[in-house]
């Protein structure tokens, strides 16, 4: 980490902790790829211009071995990863039996070391919260990818080897899905157990990826996966009502030891694949939210390890995750983006939307203006339906 910082720092109230490496200001995915952006370096350094991090705050980490990722992923996939990077090249047959060299999944330099990385980083996390503090690591979130695949830009899953890490203790898991797209892997994963609980709140699978699974009906096996499919266009006033009723229904009918939340920042409206409009500010309310209800260690502190996930505005991702950070550490972050951090923004290659009328802000304020509107009628059924239906949260929804 570079600790160089020319303002005053930010002192935190929480303990928490926040988890990178040098590897992510690499290029990776490459240049036509919607990864192809920075995204967890410049996360940091707009985190370091806010004065917002010190020292004993950051830990760096390390690649994941093979052996820590065949607690999830078969032997024969980790090594098709580890040879296709040492080769530089994607054979044939791994292309076709793993689903990696093509566009979705692309090889790059670092193709099996960096999601290694991210991997171990939330493996880290969750041992940090078993520590007992907070744990933020913004790289992980990779929630698409199966055992003996990559998906949907995914190559190896870190939410479920995480949760895997926490199960070893005996805890009870919930996850949290807030990224635009559907948690498919870490709902496959642990539908055979009864002691992990998975909510996704995302686009519907029926206009948007992985276009299947992700119904309101669709709870698994045991009954322990939440579904809330939304359509498109879903702003603040609609996503705050979904969660408001769901969140409090799924925390009182599971009762979790620990929340693990995935962050993903492609919900937010100028996200140029995700298909909602939310602003910055109802994400850290969601936020908030599971901070103040998360379960706590014997000192107050929330069990909680938050993960990245998808998110292809840099701009908006990195504004979102400092906020994100500030919550989590206990930090009043001003409104105002500080010089340092306008001009790391202003340096990224980045003019999808600069016609747009929010381009200017998203350089000069952290957070955005609301966006309002009615609660669509389709949008208070779903949540009804789901609420009336699922096993696990008949009769439990007290917020209407």
């Amino acid at each position: 980490m570079n600790a160089d910082v020319d303002g005053p720092l930010i002192a935190p109230t929480r303990r928490a902790v926040l988890i990178g490496a040098e590897r992510y200001r690499r290029h990776s995915y490459g240049d036509n790829h919607p990864l192809g952006i920075p995204r967890v370096s410049l996360t940091l350094d707009l985190i370091q211009a806010y004065g917002a991090l010190s020292e004993p705050e950051f830990r760096t980490a390390r690649p994941a071995m093979p052996v820590e990722l065949e607690r999830f992923h078969t032997r024969e996939y980790i090594g098709a990863l580890q040879q296709c990077e040492a080769e530089g090249r994607v054979a044939h047959r791994y292309r076709q039996r793993h689903n990696v060299g093509n566009f979705e999944n692309p090889f790059f330099p670092g193709f099996f070391t960096t999601p290694a990385t991210a991997t171990q980083g939330s493996i880290q996390g969750a041992e940090v919260v078993l520590e007992g503090l907070i744990a933020f690591n913004p790289a992980g979130g990779m929630h698409h990818a199966r055992p003996d695949a990559a998906r949907g830009f995914c190559y190896l899953n870190d939410p479920v080897l995480g949760i895997l890490r926490l199960r070893r203790e005996g805890l009870r898991v919930l996850y949290v899905d807030i990224d635009a797209h559907h948690g498919d892997g870490v709902e496959a994963a642990f539908r055979q157990d009864p002691e992990v609980l998975t909510l996704s709140l995302h686009m519907d699978t029926a206009y948007a990826y992985p276009f299947e699974g992700g119904g309101v009906g669709d709870a698994g096996p045991l009954d322990n996966a939440v579904n809330m499919p939304l359509p498109r266009g879903v702003h603040d006033d609609e996503y705050r009502h979904v969660f408001g009723r769901l969140w409090p229904a799924v925390l009182e009918a599971f009762r979790p030891a620990v929340v693990v939340l995935q962050a993903g920042t492609d919900i937010l409206g100028p996200d140029p694949l995700g298909k909602f409009r939310i602003s910055t500010q109802l994400f850290l309310e969601v936020v908030q939210r599971i901070l103040a209800d998360a379960p706590r260690h014997a000192d107050g502190t929330p069990r909680l390890l938050v993960l990245g996930g998808g998110g292809y505005h840099p701009l908006a991702l990195a504004r979102c995750w400092t906020g994100v950070w500030g919550l989590l550490s206990g930090r009043e972050l001003p409104e105002a983006v500080p010089p340092e951090g306008e001009a790391l923004l202003r340096a990224v290659d980045w003019d999808l939307d600069e016609d747009e009328g929010y381009f200017e802000r998203l350089f000069t304020q952290r957070v955005d203006h609301a966006i309002s509107g009615e609660v669509r009628a389709e949008v208070r059924t779903r949540v009804d339906v789901l609420l009336s239906g699922h096993p696990w949260l008949r009769g439990r929804s007290r917020i209407r």
